[in-house]
């Protein structure tokens, strides 16, 4: 059994493991730096600041069997401030003609901007490679756990939510296009100004070329990766386009990862969130359940979710009454007529 919740203080070490076992940015191999992001997590969930931007929610995934945390997903609630913008290469194109030559040349652009008054930000998914392919889709519950909690807590958060998805990076995790542009200007590598820039966005907007940016001019390594995802991050960008996100013809300035967004009451497990009860005097049928991610009552000031089967006896999406699996049912210690929310997976 596997149950989804927000992070605790005593999560460090196990969050520590893991960090240990993927190289990602939003989830650092070191103790003081994740003990500040537990802090800034409880303290968000707990009691969240007006200044939206300083509001992190994480969440985890622990397997119940081994007591272990095994992965992770978190919220910004606000991305791009003026004291730390939300930059981009917007994504154009420019005609050239000579009418002297009887030719016109189409060539696509890139343009540095920032926005100052961001989104709530998706990001931060990390899973045990070896619970990868599990018949949970405990990636899928990692992603749509976010879902649930802000669709049940909308006023924490922006309008849009926004996403930044990896593109492809060489064999040593470096990126083509920081080779053919940032490090020409910034005289650093990528793994270094990538760190930089969560805690100093003054020197991209200092340092970073100003004026359009023509691709034709770049190597075709650095052309095949704008707008592009990884290998490992293919399914990530099928998921958000099945529940509404779109391509903002945004990317990321140092390694041109895409840019996703979409309005919060637009993304579908929002759209199709159902509220009710829960009985078990009524018979399960195994065959027409149904796959949720429903909230449970938990401790005060946590949210707490686990992935259920369920008969759904619904009359509109705020009158339902959903049959659990039995042995969920028990486990999860449920009683008859609890209230519950709950997303379909």
């Amino acid at each position: 059994m596997f149950a989804l919740r927000s992070v605790r203080k005593e999560d460090l070490n196990d969050l520590f493991e893991l960090s240990k076992l993927m190289n990602f940015i939003n989830l650092p191999s070191d103790k003081d730096l994740l003990q500040e992001k537990i802090k800034s997590s409880v303290e968000s969930f707990r009691n969240p600041s007006k200044n939206l931007s300083e509001n992190y929610y994480i969440f985890i995934l622990e397997d119940l069997t081994s007591a272990k945390i095994i992965g992770v997903s978190m919220i910004h609630a606000k991305h791009g401030t003026k004291e730390e913008p939300h930059f981009f290469l917007k994504l154009g194109t420019e005609e050239k003609k000579s009418t002297t030559l009887k030719k016109t040349y189409s060539h696509k652009t890139l343009k540095l901007g920032y926005e100052t008054n961001g989104y709530s930000e998706i990001g931060g998914l990390v899973l045990n490679p070896d619970y990868r392919g599990n018949k949970d889709k405990l990636g899928k519950q990692l992603s749509f756990i976010r879902f649930l909690y802000m669709g049940l807590n909308s006023n924490r958060f922006t309008e849009q939510i926004h996403s930044e998805l990896m593109p492809p990076l060489d064999e040593k995790g470096n990126s083509p296009l920081w080779d053919a542009i940032g490090e020409k200007f910034f005289h650093m590598d990528y793994k270094k100004a990538d760190l930089l820039s969560l805690s100093n966005k003054e020197f991209i907007l200092n340092l970073y070329p100003s004026e359009v940016i023509y691709e034709s001019l770049l190597p075709q390594s650095a052309k095949e990766v704008i707008g592009q995802v990884g290998p490992y991050t293919k399914p990530v960008k099928k998921m958000l386009e099945s529940i509404g996100f779109k391509f903002m013809e945004e990317v990321d300035p140092f390694d041109g990862g895409p840019h996703y967004r979409v309005p919060l009451n637009q993304i579908k497990p929002i759209r199709e969130m159902i509220k009710g009860v829960i009985t078990n005097d009524q018979h399960y049928d195994e065959k027409n359940a149904k796959q949720l991610l429903i909230s449970l009552s938990s401790e005060v000031d946590e949210f707490y979710s686990t992935k259920i089967l369920a008969n759904i006896h619904q009359i509109d999406k705020e009158n339902v009454t959903i049959v659990v699996k039995p042995d969920q049912f028990r486990y999860f210690d449920m009683k008859k007529d609890q209230t519950f929310s709950g997303i379909f997976l």
